[in-house]
């Protein structure tokens, strides 16, 4: 009876071990063969012209820096996961990416599931580093940076913008109140803007995003209007307003307008206003990094999904490369085999210590606050022209 006892004590100490491991407990890398990049973003479902393109981008670079030799002929392998924009399969996700092997992580795609991210990924001291994550809040934690503007700079500069064109006028502002993005953009931007500037606000939500009749007629009258959202419901408005908004009319959005000329079902050219957008990347470039960028993309993936979310994962992998060959130029051990909370350690050494990407196709010239967020020039970036 003692040995039946004592055997059952040894399956159930297994069996706990094994669920702990199953629970996201412990970062297996031991038997990496190559080090291992994680992301999470929206591979299907409305928003996933964002996620592949992050995907291919970070793949694109993985590819060139592995052809080149690696890390000191350590190579990287990129494993990307499917969440649907959705937050609530970030837990699955991020678990099967740790015990995966995941050392370093472009974090997610979008706002809201990196916001669950990053509280996940700072409990094992892992480093992201995302490439389109604008919320504020993503980088709150020591491990975690962003490539892209936060969602309080977006506001900012689009606010600045505003003040230096339309002083003293009326403008418009259509965004989503009950996501992070939108709202966190517009509370920044109305927070910036100068008092001489008259707002007409109206907004939507999850349960009356179909029909935006309503939302059109108030700002009828407007010949500016900001929309902090993302491109599938910009586009929607833009249909249902052609012939009610004034031709003359400019929408003017941040990232999320991102992809909008290519959405399948929606002519923008049958558009008659201006579509601009604040933007770090000129998906039109003649020359440089950025036209080297898509040229390589258009070739590999199409242009379909060309757009800033992929550049700044582009960005994201070199930036990360870069960081880790300085720091192994100063001593720092880096084996195919290093823990995610090592890696970490020395990434934050390099990125708070003044870490500098140069000649990024978002930015000639990248760098990091304390705070996590990025500096780097914005530019207004006309998608399509007035009719």
């Amino acid at each position: 009876m003692k040995f039946i006892k004592i055997i059952s004590l040894l399956l159930t100490l297994a069996l706990c071990l094994g669920t702990l491991a199953g629970c996201g407990g412990a970062n297996y890398t031991a038997e990496n063969t190559e080090i291992i990049i994680g992301v999470s973003g929206p591979l299907t479902g409305s928003t996933a012209m964002y996620g592949n393109a992050v995907k291919n981008s970070a793949q694109l670079a993985i590819d060139e820096i592995n052809a080149a030799g690696g890390l000191g002929g350590i190579k990287f392998k990129l494993i990307a996961m499917d969440d649907m924009n959705d937050a609530t399969k970030i837990s699955t996700n991020y678990s099967s990416l740790f015990e995966g092997g995941m050392q370093v992580s472009l974090g997610t795609v979008t706002s809201t599931p990196g916001l669950e991210f990053k509280n996940l990924s700072a409990d094992d001291n892992v480093f992201f580093l995302t490439p389109s994550a604008s919320n504020d809040d993503i980088p709150a934690n020591s491990n975690g940076y962003q490539m892209c503007f936060a969602d309080g700079n977006q506001g900012k500069v689009s606010a600045e913008f505003v003040n230096e064109n339309y002083a003293g006028q009326t403008i418009g502002v259509f965004y989503k109140s009950d996501e992070a993005y939108s709202k966190g953009i517009f509370d920044q931007f109305k927070a910036n803007l100068d008092s001489s500037i008259t707002i007409v606000e109206t907004s939507f939500t999850d349960a009356n995003a179909s029909d935006f009749s309503t939302q059109i007629d108030t700002l009828k009258s407007c010949g500016f209007i900001f929309m902090p959202i993302y491109y599938t419901p910009a586009s929607l408005f833009m249909m249902q307003a052609k012939d009610v908004i004034a031709p003359t009319a400019v929408y003017y959005g941040c990232d999320g307008f991102d992809g909008i000329d290519n959405i399948d079902g929606f002519d923008i050219t049958t558009i008659p206003q201006e579509v601009t957008m604040l933007s770090h990347f000129n998906s039109k470039a003649t020359d440089g990094a950025a036209k080297e960028f898509i040229d390589k993309y258009v070739t590999k993936y199409g242009k379909e999904t060309l757009n800033q979310f992929g550049a700044s994962a582009y960005d994201c992998i070199y930036a990360l490369y870069g960081a880790m060959q300085k720091a192994i130029s100063e001593g720092k051990d880096i084996s195919v085999t290093i823990s995610a909370s090592d890696l970490c350690d020395i990434l934050m050494e390099q990125f708070e210590g003044g870490y500098t990407l140069t000649g990024g196709v978002t930015g000639e010239s990248i760098s990091w606050e304390s705070t996590g967020y990025v500096n780097k020039g914005a530019i207004k970036y006309v998608i399509k022209e007035a009719n």
